[in-house]
């Protein structure tokens, strides 16, 4: 556009507030009418054409935060309030006046702010929110990353927590939603259209009486010097999976001292169960646990896929030529020492990079936790935790929580298909992973603990092609100021600001959560249960109260709980005492009939009116029925030991018999079905499998689990419907 051709010309770093309001509106934002006047009696004659009351501004590229300087003057009645107002401006503006611009005097009640700017990682971003002088302080605002769909605009509109000052609101008339909708999108297209444009601001997007959207102040700033930037090439994903499928392994930096990690690797990985070759190189030669210990990769006489690294970083460099000359293309480099303890470690990454990558050799690290992949028993991180093989795919850019992680999936029973911590990512990236995930077919959900990305666009466009075929559950670390600071001490980089990301995860279709059991949780749901149709839940519980708590907790999770039809409610009539709720929840009332629960799960599961069921505290009877045997036992002799552990037989069998029942009616029914377990143990699991079934029993401790579980998934429905 001329404008913006003239202003960069000129050196500017700004539009002034007519050239700005010209260019929004050529994109289809709505601007006020407004002219503009050379001098004061150029803005005298023009506010007489116009109509009292006007509004005068003084004009000028370096004319910002003019209200705060007293260059706004609103309501001016007359010609001599213009000529007097206008006057005041002229001396405080100096020479940085440019004119006046004079508009009509416009009233609304209702304030908001849209904008656009350009974050590090993500690029364009625009943004909405609630507007006036306490934009900042309130801070109710709305970010996607551009380009905008119209769905994309509505949704921020959505997002907006004063949402009511959008609708009718004391006598004045709805906002007209469109006229926001293409404000946004027209945003979205400057972003595009003008990457020399690094900001815009909209402050205030004026709404009137009768809900018209007008923006009556723009500011447009220029950065035509802004640097493209670098990011690490992308990985092939087949490389990727070549890492975890290792038919051979070289431990360089093999130790024999417990505690190291040249031992506690090689340990781990001999010792569980993979049944690749494994060799040890350390320059000291001999043995270690009975095997021989190579001087140098080159002297193993057979093919190496991977070698996993624990040498100091100083020593790392001089190996990438022998991998070269050995043919070695895999790398985990466990060492630290690198980006993640300041400059100097940086430099030495950066070349470390650049030597691996011109020997065709990719890396995974530094300063990683390791790899596993249960699917063929390999086992090589620092913590010796063996989850069972699995869908569920797993990247932590903190090797301690992925391990810890990998703990609780293996105490709970959920599956993992692969794991890397991946350290520092100076090659290998999260973005990297996400494509991989992508190729591989026995990864049905994703997994990630994220503190920063490298590639904040790659990621954005990888994750909302993957989601839309495999869900991602996602937990964001360097949400706050002080965990800001320990990501980047930790992984050498800072993180992008959350409320970004948070946009990024709604576009993308990331189902983020906030804490790590979250992570399992979902993965459980993910994994093992059919996605739900919709947000409707009928309740089954063992106990009154029990099913309050869930319907409270289903409505703050924006899950309907429908009542019950005349007919749902005939059908329980024949199998529950007539002292039953007959609403939704349905309580059971503790009933011993253990055929109940079942016959009353199947007229759930076929309710058209449902889209899940969630079953409170049929699980986990065993436990109590555990403990009344022992009290028994001590207290009435007359009962054998036989009789009273065949209770628990009994109830054993029947909870083995439930899980079945209950994964057959989600193969049936295509519905899920959301446990509570009454009570458990130690070893009791969170996924109960079922041979012959891609569905699983799945029983979480609390209702507000099983309910969050839900809530998600139907999030996650929305998305792939969008």
């Amino acid at each position: 556009m001329q404008i913006l051709e003239k202003a960069l010309s000129l050196g500017r770093q700004a539009l002034n507030e007519h050239e700005s309001k010209s260019l929004i509106s050529s994109f289809g934002v709505p601007v006020v009418s407004e002219k503009t006047a050379g001098n004061i009696d150029d803005a005298v004659t023009i506010s007489e054409a116009m109509g009292f009351p006007v509004v005068v501004k003084a004009l000028g590229a370096g004319l910002m935060h003019k209200t705060e300087r007293g260059l706004v003057r609103v309501n001016l009645s007359s010609s001599q309030a213009v000529q007097d107002a206008a006057a005041v401006m002229a001396a405080e503006a100096g020479a940085e006046l440019e004119g006046f611009l004079v508009q009509p005097f416009i009233q609304g009640k209702r304030e908001l702010v849209a904008g656009l700017f350009r974050d590090k990682q993500f690029g364009p971003v625009v943004m909405l929110g609630l507007g006036g002088i306490f934009t900042e302080a309130i801070a109710d605002v709305t970010f996607r990353i551009a380009p905008l769909t119209e769905s994309d605009a509505r949704e921020m509109i959505g997002e907006i927590k004063a949402q009511r000052i959008l609708d009718a609101f004391r006598g004045e008339a709805a906002v007209d939603k469109n006229a926001l909708v293409q404000t946004l999108v027209g945003l979205s297209q400057i972003a595009l259209a003008h990457p020399e444009i690094s900001e815009i601001d909209i402050n205030p997007l004026l709404i009137s009486a009768t809900g018209g959207v007008c923006a009556v102040d723009a500011l447009v700033v220029l950065n035509p010097e802004s640097q493209v930037q670098k990011f690490p090439p992308a990985i092939d994903p087949n490389a990727i999976g070549s890492l975890f499928h290792p038919h051979s392994i070289a431990f360089v930096g093999a130790s024999a001292s417990i505690g190291k990690w040249g031992h506690t690797l090689f340990t781990i990985t001999a010792g569980r169960g993979y049944h690749g070759k494994i060799y040890l190189v350390n320059p000291k030669g001999g043995t270690i646990a009975d095997r021989p210990v190579f001087r140098s990769v080159l002297d193993i006489p057979e093919k190496v896929d991977l070698a996993v690294v624990t040498v100091p970083a100083a020593g790392v460099m001089d190996l990438i030529p022998q991998f070269k000359s050995k043919g070695i293309s895999n790398m985990l480099l466990i060492s630290s020492g690198f980006a993640e303890v300041g400059p100097a470690g940086k430099v030495l990454e950066h070349a470390l990079v650049e030597k691996a990558s011109q020997n065709g050799i990719v890396l995974i690290g530094p300063n990683t936790m390791g790899i596993c992949n249960p699917h063929i028993h390999l086992y090589c991180t620092g913590s010796h935790v063996m989850p069972e093989p699995g869908s569920t795919a797993v990247v932590a850019q903190s090797g301690n929580m992925g391990t810890q992680l990998l703990a609780f999936a293996e105490q709970q029973g959920i599956g993992i298909r692969a794991f890397c911590g991946s350290g520092n990512e100076a090659m290998v990236t999260i973005e990297d992973y996400v494509d991989a995930f992508e190729k591989d077919a026995a990864t049905q959900t994703v997994m990630l603990y994220v503190e920063s990305v490298k590639n904040g666009r790659r990621f954005l466009e990888s994750c909302r092609r993957v989601g839309r075929i495999k869900p991602i559950v996602l937990m964001k670390g360097g949400r706050s100021l002080a965990g800001n600071k320990a990501a980047a001490s930790h992984t050498g980089a800072m993180s992008s600001d959350s409320r970004i990301f948070d946009a990024v995860c709604r576009q993308a279709g990331i189902v983020k959560v906030e804490r790590s059991m979250d992570l399992l949780d979902l993965s459980a749901a993910f994994s093992s249960l059919p996605l739900p149709k919709g947000n409707r839940a009928a309740i089954m519980t063992l106990g009154g109260g029990w099913g309050v708590v869930t319907a409270d907790l289903c409505s703050e999770y924006h899950i309907e709980v429908p009542e019950l039809s005349q007919e749902l409610i005939d059908q329980i009539n024949s199998i529950l005492p007539p002292y039953w709720s007959h609403s939704n929840p349905v309580d059971i009332v503790g009933e011993n009939d253990m055929t109940i629960p079942m016959r009353v799960m199947e007229i759930l599961m076929k309710w058209d009116g449902c889209d899940a069921v969630i079953n409170l505290g049929i699980m986990g009877r065993r436990i109590l029925a555990n403990r009344l045997s022992e009290s028994i036992s001590l207290a009435d002799p007359t009962y054998s030991p036989e009789f009273l552990a065949m209770m628990g037989e009994e109830l054993l069998k029947f909870e083995a018999d439930y899980v079945a029942q209950i994964v057959r009616l989600m193969e049936t029914c295509e519905k899920p079905v959301f446990g509570v377990s009454l009570l458990k143990e130690c070893q009791d699991k969170t996924v109960y499998s079922v041979n012959g079934s891609r569905y699983k029993g799945v029983f979480y401790e609390s209702p507000e689990r099983a309910v969050k579980a839900f809530s998600r998934m139907v999030e996650y429905r929305r998305f792939l419907e969008r």
